[in-house]
């Protein structure tokens, strides 16, 4: 029973990173599409190739994520958690991609771990959780908003005198780096979070110990999983990033792949937090747009979008709340 109840909780953490992967294709190609700097199936393409590649860059936020959150009990209970806050996180993620909200992933992730730790009366590590995920999740959207609309500024400046039809060509091509960029950081990111909560269930199955660092399989499995899921491409998404949030040109998108990618990669290697690659994009499209007249973007689907961020981690936390409850009663 216990290895099977590993298994299923490993398939889940993959379909997981799986729906991770779509949700969040958005973030890597979505500007360098909208200005038609690269075809969506080439985009999509390049993205999961960085992704793969990106996965393999670090372990510090998969540490943060297997060790930094949640108390970890042995045996069924402790599995049933992680299934619980796998299945909330699955659920919220499908429900933000059908209506095309650019919803956070990894708060979804964390959202349904602590829920499902509360329904389980296991210890949450409150200090992790503001220190690694809240915090966070509030310094880096103001964070990306004031560099984006910083180095945009910085681009008018330099070519100011250049040739417009020139310089949007050159910022064009210039735009297949940056997107790369952009998409190796969110493998960086994203795929480490999933391989956090494997480790953490090869720890709860007593596979191996804690702090026995990560098994390669696991993150090729992981990162493969990222990849495929990113290749499937999250179009409902796509469209409001590329589009609805402000019309971008290539060189406001070639400004803000450049400032979330140099962010996501600032704090996977010198802070180890696992921040969202989609508020990091988001607010990099704000801040850029803003450069243009602070009327240029709308507002109005910002607040949306922002509105969901917020709601992101209860609701998680609710559905894998509720996940626990049922599967503690049926298999209890």
């Amino acid at each position: 029973m216990e290895t099977f109840s590993l298994v299923v909780t490993i398939g889940v953490a993959l379909f997981f990173t799986y729906t991770n992967g779509f949700h969040d294709s958005a973030n890597a190609i979505a500007t360098s599409v909208s200005t038609r700097a690269l075809t969506p199936r080439v985009a999509l393409a390049m993205a999961a190739v960085m992704n793969l590649a990106g996965a393999f860059l670090g372990t510090g936020i998969a540490h943060t994520v297997s060790e930094g959150l949640i108390e970890t009990p042995h045996g069924q209970t402790g599995m049933a958690i992680l299934f619980a806050g796998l299945v909330g996180a699955i659920v919220w993620n499908l429900i933000t991609w059908y209506y095309g909200l650019p919803s956070s992933s990894s708060h979804a992730l964390f959202g349904g771990l602590v829920g499902a730790a509360m329904a389980g009366g296991t210890g949450v590590i409150w200090s992790g959780v503001v220190e690694k995920i809240i915090l966070p999740m509030f310094l880096s959207p103001i964070v990306g908003l004031v560099v984006g609309y910083l180095v945009m500024l910085a681009i008018l400046w330099i070519f100011r005198k250049a040739n417009p039809h020139k310089a949007k060509r050159g910022f064009r091509i210039a735009q297949t780096v940056s997107a790369a960029g952009m998409a190796l950081g969110h493998g960086l990111q994203d795929a480490q979070k999933t391989m956090g909560v494997v480790v953490l269930a090869l720890t709860i199955a007593d596979v191996q110990e804690e702090g026995d660092g990560i098994p390669l399989w696991v993150k090729f499995a992981c990162a493969a999983m990222l990849s495929l899921g990113t290749y499937a491409g999250g179009w409902r998404i796509m469209r409001t990033l590329g589009r609805k949030i402000i019309e971008l040109d290539p060189p406001q998108g070639f400004a803000a792949e450049t400032t979330a990618a140099s962010i996501l990669y600032t704090t996977a290697y010198i802070f180890k937090a696992p921040i969202s690659t989609t508020h990091i994009i988001t607010s990099a499209i704000m801040g850029v747009g803003a450069t243009k007249r602070v009327n240029a973007v709308r507002w109005g689907v910002a607040k949306n979008i922002v509105t969901g961020w917020f709601i992101t981690m209860p609701a998680a936390a609710l559905v894998a709340a509720l996940v626990y409850a049922v599967v503690h009663v049926a298999f209890g």
